[in-house]
């Protein structure tokens, strides 16, 4: 999985997830990764495909899900 820019949000995942996070604040992989999965799962816009993204992107940078 590929960022936009090193460090941010995977490109992959999709406008609706990418302004659900934003609009939590979250706009790299460490401040995604200082939140709990469930929170992630409960913004709307963020489905099943974008929280594999996410996770896959986590994985990729060393990183893991609060």
């Amino acid at each position: 999985m590929t960022s936009a820019e090193p460090g941010g949000l995977p490109a992959g995942i999709g406008k609706p997830a990418r302004r659900a996070l934003e609009g939590a604040g979250i706009r790299t992989l460490v401040e995604l990764a200082g939140r709990p999965r469930n929170e992630i799962a409960a913004l709307h816009g963020v489905g099943p495909a974008a929280l594999r993204a996410l996770d896959a992107a986590l994985t990729e940078a060393g990183l893991r899900a609060g």
